[in-house]
């Protein structure tokens, strides 16, 4: 086998850079554990962007994969699969709607629902023809398809990349006023996550969603969520929504769903809002294969039978009190819920990168967001004494 140095080379020089990735090389992995080519232990405290919530290789998640995979991998939706009505039923009774629409990536899971929004809007609401406007906030990230990246705030996506999609108007993110102000008879749907993401694990003021969820009812707007990376018990609830008390009209998932082990997406929702959609009105081949449906179903039931949003919130308390008391003057906040945490560095210090860096050095691999925030999301099956071993790295690099 090649060693680290031999792989990096090979990929910096076969694939194309649209990544900065931290100089290591994961061969292997099981649980909260990596492994690269020379043997060395990392712990996993990124999870694949909480794609890995329930651990690398969960034995259940593994078993559903290979009997699947002994069986069939691919229909297209052009004939029914076994797998797909039961895995739609459990997702759908999981999330308390009625009914889903099953892709592959988060992205198009989110161009799904921009799709639904906007049929919605001209077949149910009334909007005029190539009028519908769907809200989205500042500092979003929902994806990377050209029609998303144009409705970004961030240059860096944006830059060389038009022209882009219109339909869209930006305000700032967790402000009710604008919301308010920005709503209209030809608004659509708000579309907004939860806890920003890839912004710096940003959380709005307590009592925006439940705002949010007022003004889009008034308006007859649907609340559209993105939880592909907040949801299936990654912020100590099965859905971050689940802390204000509401519920959503469209709610987006994927990355967790397939366990850390294939690529599974859905938009689910009410029948009478994803009953828009006719026969060859939009599709995915992949979408809904059997063998990610399979997978699936066992990353849903380790979810709720392991507990393992519970555990996010028991273990995501003790772990930001103590980030709080070991980076000190270091951060200007720590903030997060569940076991997904940003610590924002203070300006004039070390980078996140530098951190990171430094972490990994540790056998700590974690990731920064943006210039100066450091994101904490290990695998939600991790431990108090792995949170321990972990916090003792950090405290090492932080003190």
């Amino acid at each position: 086998m090649a060693n680290t140095q031999e792989i990096i080379d090979l990929t910096e020089r076969y694939c194309a850079h649209n990544y900065k990735p931290l100089p290591v090389v994961l061969s292997r992995a099981e649980g909260i554990w990596v492994w690269d080519p020379e043997g060395t232990r990392y712990l996993d405290f990124l999870s694949a962007y909480s794609a890995v919530n329930q651990g690398h290789c969960h034995p259940v998640i593994m078993a559903a994969l290979a009997e699947q995979a002994g069986r069939i991998t691919l229909t297209s939706r052009a004939f029914h699969s076994d797998q797909l009505g039961p895995f739609l039923k459990e997702l759908v009774e999981l999330c308390g709607m009625e009914m889903a629409l099953p892709m592959n990536t988060g992205a198009e899971a989110v161009e799904t629902a921009i799709k639904t929004a906007r049929k919605w809007g001209y077949t149910k609401k009334g909007v005029s023809d190539n009028r519908a406007k769907i809200i989205v906030c500042n500092d979003n990230f929902h994806g990377r398809t050209t029609t998303i990246v144009g409705f970004s705030s961030d240059e860096l996506y944006k830059a060389n990349f038009g022209p882009f999609t219109p339909g869209f108007e930006l305000i700032p993110y967790g402000d009710v006023g604008a919301l308010a102000e920005a709503v209209d008879e030809d608004t659509v749907a708000l579309l907004v996550e939860p806890i920003q993401g890839e912004a710096g694990v940003v959380v709005p003021p307590e009592g925006y969603l439940r705002e949010a969820r007022r003004i889009c009812t008034e308006n007859n707007a649907l609340l559209m969520l993105d939880e592909i990376q907040t949801g299936l018990g990654r912020t100590g609830r099965m859905f971050a929504y689940e802390y204000e008390g509401i519920r959503p009209d469209v709610l987006i998932v994927g990355k967790a769903l397939g366990g850390g082990v294939v690529p599974i997406s859905a938009v689910v929702a009410s029948e009478e809002i994803l009953g828009v959609f006719q026969p060859g009105e939009h599709g995915s081949t992949f979408g809904g294969n059997p063998l990610a449906c399979a997978v699936a179903r066992a990353a849903m039931r380790v979810l709720v039978e392991d507990r393992l949003a519970e555990r996010s919130f028991e273990l995501g308390q003790y772990f930001m009190e103590r980030l709080v008391e070991i980076c000190g003057e270091k951060a200007a906040e720590v903030r997060g819920k569940g076991l997904l945490i940003g610590v924002q560095l203070k300006p004039g210090g070390e980078t996140a990168r530098t951190i990171c860096e430094r972490l990994k050095e540790e056998g700590l691999l974690c990731k920064e967001t943006h210039e100066h925030t450091v994101r904490f999301a290990p695998p939600l099956i991790i431990g108090r004494d792995e949170i321990d071993w972990a916090l003792d790295r950090i405290a090492r690099v932080f003190g």
